[in-house]
Formats: structure tokens, C-alpha cells, sequence
């Protein structure tokens, strides 16, 4: 199944997609100025059957006026594609995404930072579906 991860932001959208078989996550351009358009021709581009737009909680789980923005570009997604959308815990990709690049990642940093989400998406997913096979 092939995933599309959306760092969603004011400015822009960091983007990341999986292969195929779901398994790697690889960051792509970011869409600037963010539009839900923008996401809708990546999905019909790449043949993506579900977004996951992440969802920046505080350290101590509680929504704030972040996730409430993802939250409503979602519902803005849900109306024009026809693939699922989800929400997926964004806590501390940020930071990750900036370690990333410390060690030499050269995509942009919200890209990055969407890869790191679709990669804990795809673990997560892996881990319950009993997915810990021989890759």
C-alpha cells in the first residue's frame, strides 16, 4: 500500500511517500503555499491509497491550536479525495528531522520530518498487523 505523510505546517506541507510494498519512506518536495489541491494531484500522481497528516500534540499528549489546524485541513482532504485520511502523533519529528540533517539528510527539513512520520506510521502499522516478518 502506498502512503502519503503530510508534515502540515502555514507555510508549507512536507511530504513523504512510501514504496509499494509499504515499508520505506522517502521525503519528497514540499508544497508551498499549503493547499489541499496540492496533496490531491500527489495522490492521483502516485497512486496513494491513504494520507497521514500528522498531528502535532504537546509533550503531555493535549491538542492545541496546532492539531486543531491539522485537524481542519484533514476534514479539507476527506472532501476532495477518495482515499482514507488519518491523523498520526507528530510529537518529535521535528527534532528528528533536524538530527537528520545534522547527519548529512539533504531533503528539506519538513520533508524530513514527514518521513520520519511515515516511518513510526508504518512500524506502528507493521507491529499490529503482526507485520514483524522477514524483510
Amino acid at each position: 500500500m502506498r502512503v502519503l505523510a503530510l508534515d502540515h505546517g502555514t507555510a508549507r506541507i512536507g511530504c513523504a511517500i512510501s514504496d509499494p510494498s509499504g515499508t520505506l519512506a522517502t521525503p519528497m518536495a514540499v508544497i508551498e503555499p499549503p493547499e489541499a489541491r496540492a496533496v490531491a494531484e500527489l495522490v492521483a500522481e502516485h497512486g496513494v491509497e491513504l494520507v497521514v497528516v500528522g498531528l502535532p500534540l504537546h509533550l503531555s499528549g493535549e491538542e492545541g491550536s496546532q492539531a486543531a489546524l491539522a485537524r481542519t485541513f484533514c476534514g479539507e482532504l476527506e472532501a476532495i479525495l477518495d482515499v482514507p485520511v488519518e491523523t498520526y502523533d507528530e510529537r518529535l519529528t521535528t527534532r528528528m528531522a533536524e538530527a537528520s540533517r545534522r547527519e548529512g539528510a539533504t531533503a528539506a527539513p519538513d520533508s524530513i520530518a514527514a518521513a520520519h512520520l511515515l516511518q513510526a506510521y508504518l512500524a506502528g502499522r507493521a507491529a499490529i498487523e503482526g507485520g514483524d516478518d522477514e524483510r
